[in-house]
């Protein structure tokens, strides 16, 4: 039963007048004293507290009107029950992106499967999802992009120091290893690849990374970088390195670049040396042939005519056997005409009884181009 004030004025004395409690009798023990408000400390009413409550309650809860304790409770803990389940909805189920992938987890344990773009549920909060990104990152190493690191300064095969800067595109590949493998994908990355580019640059002068073989080079780099993280397990593929610019320190870049034009006149005088040489040679090489081909001319020449006497000689012999006397006689007059066509003639007759000695010759040939000469 409730605690109340029954002496009609918070008086001690109840029914006996002795100062009792609510039942009506004194308290055991020592009397309290007489008078004074002694009677004023009860304990609080928990009827009415409870009632008060009650009261402010319905006016916040939709339904809460109605009469009596049991519908109210009722409706209050329908309205909280699916109040719950709607916050249990909200909390469970997830949007992923078109850009995205994400893994659910349960009891903080991956699943296998990964949940592409669209809507999804997961039973919270014995399980929940992670999402990542799965576009394509860049990552830019080297002093290129802050004057003053010293991050991509290197040293190459040669012994030289080489400032390099290159970028490396990479995206995910494996959205289970890449949120729970790696704590640091970005600077796993970073670290991965600079570490692979010295060893590569260490490996090889420097004039390969200036001009000579970048693409080598990134390759190479590439592939140990890749290895790397598939050892790993951070679930990354890369999909590029590039080699943005690669030079001597600042300290020595005027004293290189006096190197390279030396380099480079060293080259044009090569050049110029290997033209003429080509030049040359190609006259000398040209004056051999025509050489050759005179001679090849003129051996053929003297073959033909050598086997054109011989050919004629020939005959001149078959002609002879037929009818040597002849052939004797035609031979010499052939060759007497030919050896004093050109000549002086003076004709002298054999000695006889009426003979002179000597004929008179009409030179008619030679009358004959001196009248055409002076024709002329």
């Amino acid at each position: 039963m409730p605690w109340s004030n029954q002496t009609g004025g918070g008086k001690p004395g109840g029914n006996n007048g002795n100062g009792g409690g609510p039942w009506g009798q004194g308290p055991r023990g020592p009397q309290r004293p007489q008078g004074g408000g002694g009677g004023g400390q009860q304990p609080p009413d928990l009827e009415e507290i409870l009632k008060r409550g009650q009261d402010k309650l319905k006016n916040v809860i939709p339904g809460g009107g109605g009469s009596g304790g049991a519908g109210f409770g009722a409706a209050g803990l329908g309205f909280i029950a699916l109040a719950g389940v709607a916050l249990w909805v909200l909390a469970s189920a997830y949007q992923v992106d078109a850009d995205e992938l994400a893994v659910e987890t349960r009891f903080g344990v991956p699943k296998d499967e990964v949940a592409t773009s669209g809507l999804h549920f997961a039973f919270w909060p014995i399980e929940t999802a992670e999402k990542v990104k799965i576009v394509e990152n860049q990552i830019n190493i080297g002093s290129s992009q802050n004057s003053r690191s010293k991050q991509g300064l290197m040293l190459s095969g040669d012994q030289n120091i080489v400032d390099v800067a290159f970028t490396v595109l990479y995206s995910v590949s494996d959205p289970k290893k890449y949120l729970f493998n790696v704590s640091d994908p970005q600077g796993m990355v970073a670290q991965v690849s600079e570490s692979a580019m010295r060893e590569i640059v260490g490996r090889r002068p420097a004039q390969d990374i200036f001009r000579d073989d970048r693409e080598g080079i990134a390759q190479a780099v590439l592939k140990i970088v890749q290895s790397t993280l598939d050892g790993y397990g951070a679930g990354i593929s890369i999909r590029g390195l590039k080699i943005e610019d690669a030079a001597p320190p600042a300290e020595v870049a005027q004293a290189y670049d006096e190197v390279q034009r030396a380099e480079q006149n060293e080259d044009q005088f090569q050049e110029e040396a290997n033209k003429y040489q080509n030049t040359a040679l190609g006259e000398a090489r040209g004056q051999a042939a025509q050489i050759l081909e005179d001679a090849a001319g003129y051996k053929n020449r003297v073959v033909q005519e050598a086997e054109g006497e011989a050919q004629r000689f020939l005959s001149v012999y078959e002609q002879y056997a037929k009818a040597p006397e002849v052939t004797r006689k035609r031979l010499f007059l052939e060759t007497m005409e030919g050896v004093l066509k050109g000549s002086n003639k003076v004709i002298m007759e054999n000695g006889g009884a009426n003979g002179t000695g000597v004929v008179p010759y009409l030179p008619l040939p030679e009358i004959g181009k001196r009248a055409a000469g002076g024709n002329n």
